[in-house]
C-alpha cells in the first residue's frame, strides 16, 4: 500500500507601491516592457538595495493571519544561482531566519513563510528562434509561504491554494491573480510504502498557474509514480513542468538541493531587529487584521442564518461580502426575514448581471448600491411586486442606477395593481382566448394557467399572480 506525501511552495506577489529594493514602480498592469527599471534592478555594478518596509508588514501580516511566530530577528540571503531573468546571477531572498515560523491554514501547519524578490520575464518565440527578456517584473515583493509535507491528496492542496489566495485578498496584501502570474504554486510529491520511516524521492512540480493545473498536476503525478513504484522502476529526484494540452507533467531538469544555491548572508542589507526602537510596530500591525474568511463564515451562518454553502459564496470575495451585509442592515431595520431572499437575489440574478458585463461588485462602473438593491428586495418580501417584475426592474436599475420605485413608475407598471384595470385585463385575456376558455369549462386545469399566463404578460409581470387566478375564476365563473 503506497502512500503519498505532498508539500507545497506557493509565491505570490505582494501589492506595494514600489519594488523590494528599489523604487521603480511595481505595475503589473505596465504593458511596455522594461519601462519600470533602475540601476538597482538591472543588478547595475556598485548599487545598493534597501528593503521595503511596506512589504515586510505585508508578509508578517500574513504570519500573525496564520498564527505563526513571528521571530524577533530576520535577515536577507543571497541565493545563487544563474538564469537569463535573473541579471546579479544571485537572488536575495531569506534562507535560515525567514520573517514567519509555523502557523496554520486549512488544517495544514506551515513550515515558513519569507520574503524575496521575483525574477524579470522571460517570453519564448515559438519556433525557438530567441527569447525576449522584460525587466519590469524583476525585484517586484515576492512572498513564499512553505507548507509542512502533511498533505496526501490533490483535493487537500487545492483547499490550501484556494484558502491562501483568499486569506491574501482579505489582507490586501497580494491580488494573487494565477492567470497573471501573481500566485504560482509548487508541489514537492512524493510517494512511499505505509508505514515506511521516511518519504519516498521527491519530485517537484513547477509553476503551477491555476487552480485547475494544481488538482490536475498532483494528481497525475501521484498517478505516474505509484504506476512506476508498482512496475519496480526507480523515482528519479528531479523538477518537472505541467503540460496543460497533454494533462501530463514532463521532466525539466535534475533537482537542486539547498547546498547548490550556495546561500550567504547578504551583506548590503542589515538584518532586521523587531526589538530596536524604530522598528516595525507589530502591536499596530495586529490591529489592521481584518475578519477573516473562516470567521466571516461562521458569523454568516450564525447571524443571518444562511447555509454553509451560502456562507462561503460570500466570504470567497471581501467585496461581495460588505455590499451583503450593507444590504441586509437596510432590510434589518424592515424585515429581517429578508436576508435569503436578498441572498438569492444577489447570488442569482444579480451575479448573472455582473457576469454577463464582466463587471465586479466593487467597480466603479457598478451602479446598484446596497440601499437601491434591498429596497427592490424588500418590495419582494413585503409582496409589493411579483418576482418576474423585481428581475425586470433589477434589469434596469443595473443598467441605469435609478432605484425601484422610480423604474416602477417610469415603467408605468404601478397602475396594474388597481382592482378594476385587473379585471379589464382578465375579460379582455377571456374574450381573446375561448379555447382556452372552453378547456377550462371541461375541466382542464392547463387552461387556467394559460389565461393566467397572458394577463400576466399584458400586465408585465407587475400583478401577483394568485390575485389574477382568482379573478379568473371569478371571472369564468
Amino acid at each position: 500500500m503506497l502512500k503519498s506525501t505532498i508539500g507545497l511552495e506557493i509565491h505570490a506577489e505582494l501589492r506595494t507601491k514600489t519594488k523590494m529594493f528599489c523604487g521603480c514602480p511595481n505595475d503589473p498592469e505596465e504593458r511596455h516592457p522594461n519601462v519600470n527599471t533602475c540601476p538597482v534592478c538591472l543588478a547595475h555594478p556598485g548599487v545598493l538595495p534597501t528593503a521595503n518596509a511596506e512589504a515586510i508588514k505585508s508578509v508578517l501580516k500574513l504570519g500573525l493571519a496564520i498564527g505563526g511566530e513571528l521571530p524577533t530577528r530576520a535577515k536577507f540571503d543571497r541565493k545563487s544561482y544563474f538564469y537569463p531573468d535573473l541579471p546579479k546571477g544571485y537572488q536575495i531572498s531569506q534562507y535560515d531566519e525567514p520573517l514567519v515560523l509555523g502557523g496554520e491554514l486549512a488544517g495544514i501547519k506551515i513550515r515558513r513563510v519569507h520574503l524575496e524578490e521575483d525574477t524579470a520575464r522571460l517570453s519564448h518565440a515559438a519556433d525557438g528562434s530567441g527569447s525576449l527578456i522584460d525587466f519590469n517584473r524583476a525585484g517586484v515583493p515576492l512572498m513564499e509561504l512553505v507548507t509542512e509535507p502533511v498533505i496526501h491528496s490533490a483535493e487537500a492542496a487545492l483547499n490550501f491554494a484556494k484558502e491562501l489566495q483568499l486569506l491574501l485578498r482579505y489582507l490586501g496584501i497580494s491580488n494573487a491573480e494565477m492567470e497573471n502570474g501573481e500566485m504560482r504554486i509548487e508541489a514537492n510529491i512524493s510517494m512511499a510504502e505505509e508505514g515506511a520511516d521516511s518519504f519516498g524521492t521527491k519530485v517537484e512540480v513547477k509553476n503551477i498557474n491555476s487552480f485547475k493545473a494544481v488538482e490536475g498536476a498532483i494528481a497525475y503525478e501521484l498517478e505516474r509514480q505509484a504506476k512506476a513504484i508498482s512496475a519496480g522502476e526507480r523515482i528519479v529526484q528531479e523538477t518537472r513542468g505541467w503540460d496543460p494540452v497533454g494533462n501530463r507533467t514532463v521532466s525539466q531538469r535534475v533537482k537542486e538541493e539547498a547546498h547548490d544555491y550556495r546561500y550567504m548572508p547578504e551583506p548590503d542589507i542589515p538584518p532586521l531587529d523587531f526589538g530596536a526602537a524604530n522598528a516595525i510596530d507589530l502591536a499596530e500591525l495586529k490591529t489592521l487584521i481584518p475578519e477573516l474568511p473562516w470567521d466571516k463564515r461562521k458569523r454568516f451562518i450564525n447571524e443571518y442564518k444562511l447555509e454553509p454553502e451560502q456562507a462561503e459564496f460570500l466570504a470567497a470575495d471581501p467585496a461581495t461580502a460588505d455590499f451583503f451585509e450593507e444590504a441586509a442592515s437596510e432590510l434589518a431595520a424592515d424585515d429581517t426575514s429578508g436576508t435569503k431572499t436578498l441572498f438569492n437575489y444577489l447570488s442569482s440574478d444579480l451575479q448573472g448581471l455582473l457576469n454577463d458585463a464582466n463587471l465586479k461588485i466593487d467597480e466603479q462602473d457598478f451602479k446598484i448600491t446596497p440601499e437601491k438593491f434591498a429596497d427592490l428586495v424588500s418590495l419582494v418580501v413585503k409582496r409589493e411586486i411579483t418576482s418576474r417584475l423585481a428581475k425586470n426592474v433589477l434589469s434596469e436599475m443595473f443598467k441605469t442606477g435609478l432605484d425601484a420605485h422610480q423604474l416602477i413608475s417610469q415603467m408605468g407598471l404601478e397602475e396594474f395593481g388597481g382592482e378594476n384595470r385587473l379585471q379589464e385585463i382578465v375579460r379582455e385575456a377571456i374574450a381573446k382566448n375561448p379555447k382556452a376558455v372552453e378547456d377550462f369549462k371541461k375541466g382542464k386545469e392547463n387552461a387556467l394557467q394559460f389565461l393566467t399566463g397572458q394577463v400576466m404578460a399584458k400586465t408585465k409581470g407587475s400583478a401577483k399572480p394568485e390575485e389574477v387566478c382568482s379573478a379568473l375564476l371569478k371571472e369564468l365563473k
